[in-house]
């Protein structure tokens, strides 16, 4: 059978539950995801004072073919974006700004130094995200940034972020789309601390100096990423989640939920329903942890399904920013964005051809048991003649065949870097 003609009968099941499969592509088409550039470069970032990736930050394997420059990785997101379908976003780094060989200090990096990228954006119909890079530096070596008990040390950080917000307002004045840029620190102690107030307090401070430096948020989102531990602060990390909720939610800014940054048995899904009770709007950074924060690529896993499907029956895709930040080494950097973001991008249609609102319905009856029996078959509904008929639609790869197009890239482009 024909995608077309595997297309029509999945969609006649689904519609029995009365799903419109055809206005679930075309809502699908409208959820924008935000595609993190560092993993082109294994996070190295294109300063010319470059520093050793540091901060709890740990890239592993040499796979050949790492973009050594803008260009080259502007190429290569453009060839991953060929082999993902709808209409996406990038996120940058501070990192990854173009000086002309010029040094500039993080604290003095302007919007002409990314005025490349917004060209660029604008020629591929993209979006822009961004972040300040409070890790791989000399004034981030001891683990500790905008909670530093170095004032001196605080000051540049802290103009290190005004400064960012500003590229952020640049970005979405230029690009016509609001930049959501998120603000994640490293700060922490490895070993059991004997004063966890101070550095909190310091931050805090830190935060509201950044917050008093106005930028327009029609142009200018912020998010805050807490985290719960990492390598360096296994014992104590100053930007909790309880501390960053608390700060979000007084301050009127974006929390941002890493899948990452957890306990290894808590799970993000279960957090989105009820901070969007007191919050208008979350971000979030969809990665997959083995065991810790380790940002393996994204599979089509259980935890995924279930992010997804908060979103959807919540009716919160546009009250959540989805974003993306995992890298990997060991294997070609093209196939890793294209399976994490058509992974993120399939559990959204999995949710959606979910018949979300009769379960909820069989919930509230206590109708347990026909509920876990929908749940159930639903699995392995013809969900993937969906999904083939909608890449075949947005004019990218169906099924594994993007992979031949990433090893002929690879031989022709990658394997002469």
């Amino acid at each position: 059978m024909t995608v077309e003609a595997n297309y029509q009968y999945a969609k006649s099941l689904y519609e029995k539950w009365g799903i419109d499969v055809d206005s679930v592509l075309e809502k699908l088409q409208s959820v924008p995801v935000s595609i993190h550039c560092w993993l082109g470069d294994d996070i190295g970032g294109f300063e010319v004072n470059k520093s050793e990736l540091s901060g709890g930050i740990d890239v592993t394997g040499n796979y050949p073919g790492k973009a050594r420059n803008p260009e080259e990785l502007r190429q290569d997101l453009e060839k991953a974006m060929s082999l993902i379908p709808g209409k996406h976003r990038v996120n940058l780094h501070t990192i990854y700004a173009e000086t002309n060989g010029e040094v500039v200090e993080r604290d003095q990096v302007k919007p002409e130094h990314f005025k490349n990228w917004v060209n660029w954006a604008k020629e591929q119909g993209l979006g822009l995200d961004f972040n300040p890079t409070l890790f791989s530096h000399p004034n981030a070596a001891d683990g500790l940034t905008l909670s530093h008990p170095n004032p001196e040390i605080r000051e540049f950080w802290i103009n290190h972020c005004i400064a960012a917000r500003r590229i952020g307002e640049y970005f979405g004045k230029e690009l016509g789309t609001p930049c959501l840029t998120n603000i994640w620190i490293p700060d922490g102690y490895k070993d059991v601390p004997s004063d966890r107030l101070t550095p909190r307090v310091r931050l805090k401070e830190s935060l509201d100096q950044i917050f008093a430096d106005e930028v327009d948020e029609r142009y200018n989102v912020d998010a805050i990423e807490s985290k719960l531990f990492g390598i360096g602060s296994e014992s104590y990390v100053v930007g909790s989640h309880e501390f960053y909720l608390g700060y979000a939610l007084k301050n009127n800014k974006l929390c941002l939920l890493d899948t990452g940054h957890f306990h290894p048995t808590e799970t993000v899904s279960n957090k989105i329903s009820s901070m969007l009770l007191y919050s208008d709007q979350l971000a979030l950074h969809v990665s997959r942890p083995v065991r810790w924060d380790s940002d393996h690529v994204v599979t089509f896993d259980d935890e995924l399904k279930e992010i997804a499907l908060e979103l959807v029956r919540n009716d919160a895709l546009d009250k959540v920013k989805i974003g993306l930040d995992f890298f990997d080494a060991s294997i070609n950097r093209i196939a890793a964005w294209t399976i994490g973001t058509r992974n993120m991008i399939k559990a959204l249609l999995f949710a959606m051809l979910t018949p979300n609102d009769y379960l909820k319905q069989l919930q509230e009856e206590g109708n347990f048991t026909e509920r876990l029996a929908l749940l159930e078959e639903f699995k392995t509904y013809p969900f993937s003649a969906i999904w083939d008929y909608y890449c075949e639609k947005m004019d990218v790869p169906v099924r594994e065949s993007w992979l031949d197009e990433v090893k002929a890239y690879e031989e022709e482009v990658l394997s002469k870097r």
